[in-house]
Order: C-alpha cells, then sequence, then structure tokens
C-alpha cells in the first residue's frame, strides 16, 4: 500500500520519470495557513546540486490543487503535486533485462509481471519522497511547539563527511551514512500500545524511506550490553524530565515528555560507477553491468530532511488521534 496514517492519513502516488509525481492528505485540520512558498525551505535541503549528489536537479515547483482556500486549509483532502521535467529515460534501457544489485529492479519486476516503470526505478526511486517532505511540512505545522531536526552525523563511516564523499566519488562508487533526529518539546501520552506504540509508527514512517536500512531509539542496541542501573532513567521532577534518556522519550510506547531521540542507517546508493557481475534476464547468464545515468554517490546528504518529515508525519498523526491539535 502507498498510504500511511489513521487521522492524519497521506497516499504518495508517481514514478520518478512519469508526468507527475504527488501527495494526498486526507484528514489535515482546517483553517492551517499553507502556501506553495511554504515548502520551499525543505525542498531546497532535499535538492541536488551539492558535492556526492546527482546531477539531475528538478525545480521541484509545487502545486496545491486542493484542500486550500483563501491561503488556509479547507479541512478537505490536501492534494500536492509536482512535474517531473529533467528526464533521461534512455539511460535506464539496459536495466530491463539486467537488473541492479542492491535496488528494487529485480523485485518489482517479479511483484508487478513486469507493468511496473523502471525508468529511473519507478515509484521505488528516491525521487517519490518529495511527497514525503510535502507532508512532513503540513505535519509541522500541526505539531506547534515541537521541533523536529534530523542531522547527517558520518558518511561511509567516517565524522568526516566531506573527505569520505571525495573518495567515494574517485574510486566511482558510493557511501552509506548516519542520520540522528531529535524530536524536542515533546508532549507526554502520545502513542497507542502495542501496535501503534510511539516508536513503532516513526519506525514504520523511517522504514517507508528508500534506503534505509535500521533505526535505533535513545540507547538502541548498545542496550543489550547495559545492566538496569545504568539504562534506566530516574525522573528528577513532576513533570517527567528524567536525569538521562536511554529509553528516548519513550516508555511502554508512549512518550513521556522528553526529547525522542533516534539514529538511521542509510544504506550505500545501489547506482555506481563500477561494472558488477550479476544476473542477465535476456542471455540467461551472469554478466558485467555497467549502470549509466545520473545518480547519488551518497544519497545520505540529502535524507535527513525526508527523516525529520518522515518522523513529523507519525507525530502528527498520533497527536491528531490523542486530540492534542486545536
Amino acid at each position: 500500500m502507498n498510504s500511511f496514517g489513521r487521522m492524519f492519513r497521506i497516499s504518495i502516488f508517481g514514478e520518478s520519470h512519469g508526468i507527475q509525481i504527488g501527495v494526498v492528505i486526507d484528514g489535515c485540520p482546517p483553517g492551517i495557513a499553507l502556501s506553495e512558498d511554504d515548502l520551499k525551505n525543505d525542498f531546497a535541503r532535499r535538492r541536488a546540486g551539492g558535492r556526492g549528489t546527482t546531477p539531475r536537479i528538478e525545480p521541484d515547483l509545487p502545486s496545491i490543487v486542493s484542500g486550500v482556500f483563501r491561503g488556509k486549509t479547507t479541512g478537505a483532502p490536501l492534494s500536492i503535486v509536482f512535474e517531473n521535467t529533467n528526464i533521461k529515460s534512455d539511460d535506464y534501457d539496459n536495466l530491463w533485462d539486467q537488473p541492479r544489485p542492491g535496488h528494487a529492479d529485480y523485485t518489482a519486476r517479479q511483484k508487478y509481471g513486469g507493468f511496473n516503470d523502471p525508468r529511473g526505478g519507478g515509484h521505488f526511486s528516491g525521487r517519490i519522497t518529495l511527497g514525503i517532505v510535502a507532508a512532513g511540512v503540513v505535519a509541522k505545522k500541526i505539531l506547534g511547539s515541537v521541533t523536529v531536526a534530523a542531522t547527517l552525523v558520518e558518511a561511509g563511516g567516517s565524522k568526516n563527511i566531506a573527505s569520505a564523499v571525495e573518495e567515494a566519488i574517485e574510486s566511482k562508487d558510493s557511501i552509506g551514512g548516519l542520520i540522528e533526529c531529535v524530536c524536542s518539546n515533546m508532549p507526554v501520552r502520545l502513542g497507542e500500545p502495542f501496535f501503534d506504540s510511539a516508536e513503532a509508527l516513526i519506525a514504520h514512517m523511517i522504514f517507508a524511506v528508500p534506503a534505509t536500512r535500521g533505526i535505533e531509539f535513545g540507547s538502541g542496541f548498545a542496550a543489550a550490553a547495559m545492566k538496569g542501573s545504568e539504562h534506566n532513567d530516574c525522573i528528577t521532577d513532576g513533570d517527567g524530565k528524567t536525569a538521562t534518556n536511554h529509553a528516548s522519550g519513550i516508555n511502554g510506547g508512549i512518550t513521556n515528555g522528553n526529547d525522542i531521540v533516534f539514529r538511521v542507517a542509510i544504506k550505500p546508493t545501489s547506482s555506481i560507477g563500477l561494472p558488477q557481475e550479476t544476473y542477465n534476464f535476456k542471455e540467461k547468464a551472469v554478466s558485467a553491468l555497467l549502470i549509466e545515468g545520473r545518480h547519488d554517490v551518497c544519497i545520505a546528504i540529502r535524507i535527513p530532511v525526508v527523516i525529520e518529515c518522515a518522523a513529523a508525519i507519525a507525530l502528527a498523526d498520533l497527536m491528531l488521534c490523542e486530540g492534542r491539535y486545536q
């Protein structure tokens, strides 16, 4: 399915080289000030153009086609669309018969019987995350004083991100990265255990972002080696403030008012400049694949804003479920 949420429900659509991509948001409260200009800052953070990012640069000009009247949301479904303009589909012709290792080319072909659009990755492209960012901008307005901020803290296993990117460019390879996200000024009580716990819904949205390979909250996997006396977050006042935050602001799936802190592992881009030996369905044998087209050396550079917006979407849905938005 291409939808997420109960009260704040988003549906994303489109393909990387199709006519349009976009998002439909159902359940957006009425009366929120919203215009195309509100989307510009986060779109600019996601856009390519920096060192180590794809040469494909789209203008990403949004059109709000429903759900807004006189600058305010109406409560009806909110639709935001974007045109794809910078397309070079011929670069992907060889991938019809020889799917890229590590990408969704093979699984999409098998699941949809070859009827999927493979150009630029089709519906599985990172291009589609533009709809998530658009919905995240709206979600942040619902969150009020809650702030969500994500940062790339490592690339290629190094904190020297620029150096790691340069090395990958020179070797015609790709690298992954580690993103940290902090949600501050959190209210208490958000979360619906067991299956819609706060961390479960955030993780659900984060894993919807292509290239995500893992997520850890608070102390994460390090908790497995800790003692209870080390891991327990002692409460220091009546508002639930804790001396430490190993639990990442969530107990029993419910927010406790402390910051939610999580880290996301982003894999290296599948499309690299090195030849790879992989199966060719036309030749019915393994042969060398050289991937053409325009691709990110380190997609993690552009993903922090997507992670940020994905988290905001999950929190906005939880907030509306709790009736916290006024």
